[in-house]
């Protein structure tokens, strides 16, 4: 069950609103915990063991780690936090990397060991993050313990943020899990935020998706650097809007329970670096890393090879935990390079050039390496590559070059300026004209979501591509 499925927003959801808000507030995280389990047992309903498991364990090791700090026993609580990361790692490891570590066994050594073929349970890197930062807080003494099971199983599998994020870390919520006070405010704010995501996903990013799709079906070899680009651009539209689209959603529907996550992006495409542009995407899991890896590792408070160490393995993680294909890991030492680089010899030429160059620069590197990340055979990912410098003699453009560029070139535009802030600039600056606080300001507002998402659900009426493109992570 997606977010944008009229499933899920027709039925699912009015069902949760109605029985936790008529439910008097003892009872709110309890109905949100079975109603979050039941939305991920529509989909695995196996794996919501698993979930429960991962709860329980980390529940009890967190009170096992507060039970023995209080009592001075500091090699205890590391013994128990010890257990936590291994449990979790190894939980993720098998589920997620078996048979990636069986294959390529297979291929170094010539072996024919059968793979698994387990499915992938939804959303296991993203619980797994969650479950972890919980235990090492509580070990750090950066979060108090949780003594209500319910609670903590709330905060786990709660279903705004459980498939895709954002990583939430329970130190940021502890507080809202027990005393939150949901307001009209925050839920009409939730609503907006909801069908801004809704639209994001649903009007750009699978529409946008197809253009990709196009190219991506062509013989490689035949395809002129111009349309090689196009399907590069494509996907690098289609997974932001995708991706941050359904980060709105949570963030909306979180705001709809009392809830305030903190944001997962802040226009990346405007970055003007490969450094500026990795603290503004995905800001949930880039946070995580540096809280729980790199800072810990030493950070940039060190010599230069061990600074050089943390960002190599940071990245080498940040890589493997997309998923579990070598295109991934090479992403990760991709851009693991470019960080690199960027530190220590790039940095103060870029801060002397031009804005203009800057942005140019980064997207430049950002674009070739959403093509790494997209193409998990890494054959066709050098291929693709090769075609967009004209590597196959094909030229720069043909005829399914200017078709494609007609077809796809306004929306193109179009994602283009809905990547900025010029949208929102624009929207307040109406808004403030009429009052934005205004009988008028509020019903332009209502209207245009509504229109958003009008449009958007008469979409989904007839739409067969409806895919979600973090789902498998």
């Amino acid at each position: 069950m997606v977010f944008s499925s009229l499933l899920f927003m027709f039925r699912f959801l009015p069902v949760v609103f109605l029985l936790y808000y008529v439910a008097p507030r003892s009872l709110r995280n309890i109905i949100l915990f079975v109603f979050s389990l039941f939305f991920y047992a529509w989909g695995e309903p196996k794996y919501v063991f698993l979930m429960l498991f991962s709860i329980t364990m980390d529940y009890f090791v967190g009170k096992a780690i507060d039970r023995a700090k209080t009592r001075g026993n500091m090699r205890k609580a590391k013994r128990c936090l010890l257990v936590s990361i291994i449990v979790n790692l190894s939980i993720l490891g098998f589920f997620k990397y078996a048979d990636f570590l069986i294959g390529s066994l297979n291929a170094v050594t010539g072996l024919a060991i059968p793979l698994l073929n387990i499915p992938l349970p939804i959303g296991i890197s993203f619980f797994t993050f969650q479950t972890m930062s919980y235990t090492i807080d509580v070990y750090k003494g950066t979060t108090k313990v949780q003594k209500n099971w319910i609670y903590y199983g709330t905060y786990v599998s709660m279903f705004p943020q459980l498939i895709a994020g954002p990583i939430v870390q329970y130190k940021t919520i502890a507080e809202q899990m027990e005393h939150r006070r949901e307001n009209t405010d925050d839920f009409t704010a939730g609503i907006s935020r909801f069908m801004c995501g809704v639209g994001k996903k649903v009007l750009l990013a699978n529409n946008i998706g197809l253009l990709w799709d196009s190219v991506a079906a062509l013989p490689i070899g035949q395809v002129p650097a111009l349309t090689a680009w196009l399907g590069a651009l494509a996907f690098t539209f289609q997974i932001y809007f995708d991706f941050s689209g359904y980060s709105d959603m949570a963030i909306g529907l979180g705001k709809m329970f009392g809830f305030h996550f903190l944001e997962n992006f802040e226009y990346p495409y405007k970055a003007k670096s490969i450094t500026e542009f990795w603290r503004r995407w995905h800001i949930s899991l880039s946070s995580w890393f540096k809280e729980y890896v790199y800072i810990p590792l030493g950070g940039n408070r060190c010599s230069v090879p061990k600074q050089v160490r943390n960002i190599a393995v940071v990245w080498l993680l940040t890589g493997v935990w997309h998923g579990a294909s070598w295109n991934y890991v090479l992403w990760g030492v991709y851009y693991g390079i470019l960080l690199l680089i960027e530190k220590f010899a790039l940095r103060r030429v870029l801060s002397k050039l031009p804005s203009f160059v800057q942005s140019v620069y980064t997207l430049f590197f950002v674009i070739l390496g959403w093509v790494i990340f997209k193409c998990e055979d890494l054959s066709y990912c050098l291929s693709y590559l090769r075609a967009m410098f004209g590597g196959f003699g094909a030229g720069f453009l043909n005829g399914e070059s200017l078709y494609l560029l007609k077809n796809y070139g306004i929306m193109l535009l179009i994602l283009m300026v809905g990547s900025t802030m010029l949208p929102k600039r624009a929207a307040d600056k109406v808004l403030a004209k009429i009052g934005n606080v205004s009988i008028t300001g509020t019903a332009v507002r209502c209207l245009w979501f509504a229109g958003i998402f009008l449009i958007s659900v008469a979409y989904l009426v007839d739409a067969t591509y409806n895919p979600f493109l973090y789902f498998r992570f």
